[in-house]
């Protein structure tokens, strides 16, 4: 049965102490807020209506990408009321999920779960059983029955002992949960419209209701505070991290790896500490990463070596490549197989030839290198003149002499040689060896100045 989505979004998130709304603070570097977006895309949900409230701005823009249906919710009166917003635009013929927007450990799974409850129901809601449940709504059953749900501050003190709470997720039909929202009151301590009333109306008219769970209480969890939104993060990179290790990844402490982003990796690649994973990385077999690291929007090939505080961000590192330590391989950056960059070498829209290095206090921009190039310490491609960019190409085999600026645009033949110490603004031929640096003066008498 096709089904849509009401995401709870617009509370304002008073205890994160923060002008940024609470469901786009970012767990793993990407909005709460997406995270339920995604899921709910994940399982096929035919639409999604955003109930949101405050920082209504921020959200939009923010999450311009996604196709959602805008429902406002001016006054936060409850949940029901929330929901109510979005209820113009709900059809009577379709199961309606109803998510919280603060909870971004959802599984697809467990909410295909309650999906399927649903198929032998007239309404499923997701509970789970808490050690504390203070302040949760709590399930109120008769047998396997559940008949209500009562909230913290509305309970009896023999029901505030029920361990089993909501956890704000439900589905339903379209023509259902309209009718109850119509009869929904705010007769309660809060004096609000509560979307949990439904329940006890479901009873009432003898609906079947059921009652699915998540596989950890974690799952469901929301987010009101920092100190929560922390926990949350490290509970979900330490998902992660497991899964990565299953699959055949060693992570020298799983604890201080950070995965922001999607990550497909080989066999028998090793992350050490404090390593960064961000946007999309395709890591290869038999890599092995550095402390400090940073990977974004990246391909590394088989039997890569990452050194230690190395940042690649959309570059591609072919197989048996050195990088590092201290480089960075900018935007538009290739290294062939078999290349090496070293400590404090910078790369950025070039391309590194097969077997070609530059080992130590490097600049290449926009450079083409060819194979086998020796590339000296404090080399410059100069490939910049304050409004435009030139290209700077050298040849195979050739060799530049350490401290040598190539001033854009630049030709170095194959097999060429470049002196140290040159600066180079003309083409060198094949073969030729290129000096271009001043002659040097020995000043007799002179005298090295003195502090005064």
């Amino acid at each position: 049965m096709p089904f849509s989505v009401v995401v709870l979004a617009a509370g304002k998130g008073t205890r994160m102490k923060s002008s940024l709304p609470k469901v786009l603070h970012p767990i793993a570097g990407k909005p709460m807020v997406q995270h339920i977006i995604d899921t709910v895309n994940s399982l096929g949900a035919s639409n999604i209506h955003l109930v949101y409230g405050h920082g209504g701005e921020q959200l939009q823009q923010q999450l311009s990408h996604n196709t959602l249906s805008w429902c406002l919710q001016a006054e936060q009166l409850g949940t029901g009321h929330a929901v109510m917003q979005a209820v113009d635009k709900i059809q009577d013929d379709e199961d309606v999920l109803i998510v919280v927007g603060d909870a971004p450990l959802i599984k697809p799974s467990t909410l295909q779960q309650l999906i399927d409850v649903k198929s032998d129901a007239d309404l499923a809601l997701l509970t789970v059983k808490l050690d504390d449940p203070t302040g949760m709504g709590r399930i109120i059953r008769d047998g396997d029955q559940v008949m209500a749900i009562v909230e913290h501050k509305d309970a009896t003190e023999a029901q505030r002992q029920i361990r089993e709470i909501n956890t704000g997720m439900m589905i339903m039909g379209g023509a259902d949960l309209k009718r109850w929202l119509n009869n929904l009151t705010n007769n309660n301590a809060q004096g609000e419209y509560y979307l949990t009333d439904v329940i006890e109306m479901a009873a009432n008219e003898n609906k079947v209701i059921h009652a699915s769970h998540p596989s950890s209480a974690v799952e469901v969890e929301g987010i009101n505070n920092r100190v929560q939104l922390a926990n949350i993060e490290r509970a979900y990179q330490k998902e992660q991290v497991e899964s990565l290790m299953m699959k055949g990844i060693s992570m020298i402490d799983p604890a201080r790896f950070d995965l922001r982003g999607d990550i497909e990796v080989g066999q028998d690649s090793s992350f050490d500490v404090n390593c960064i994973v961000e946007g999309k990385v395709v890591v290869g077999s038999n890599v092995e990463v550095g402390a400090n690291c940073i990977l974004r929007d990246c391909e590394i090939g088989d039997n890569v070596v990452i050194e230690a505080n190395s940042i690649i961000e959309q570059a591609i590192v072919g197989d048996h490549c050195t990088v590092g330590p201290y480089a960075r391989l900018r935007p538009g950056a290739v290294m062939k197989e078999k290349a090496k960059v070293g400590n404090f070498v910078e790369m950025k829209k070039t391309v590194l030839g097969k077997g070609s290095k530059a080992n130590h206090l490097t600049y290449l921009g926009d450079t083409e290198v060819g194979e086998n190039a020796n590339i000296g310490a404090g080399t410059i491609t100069c490939n910049y003149d304050g409004v435009n960019k030139f290209k700077t190409s050298i040849g195979d085999g050739a060799f530049i002499g350490s401290n040598s600026s190539l001033v854009a645009p630049a030709v170095i033949g194959k097999g060429a040689t470049v002196g140290a110490g040159s600066i180079i603004n003309k083409e060198v031929p094949d073969g030729e060896l290129a000096v271009a640096r001043a002659k040097q003066r020995n000043i007799q008498g002179w005298e090295r100045p003195t502090k005064k």
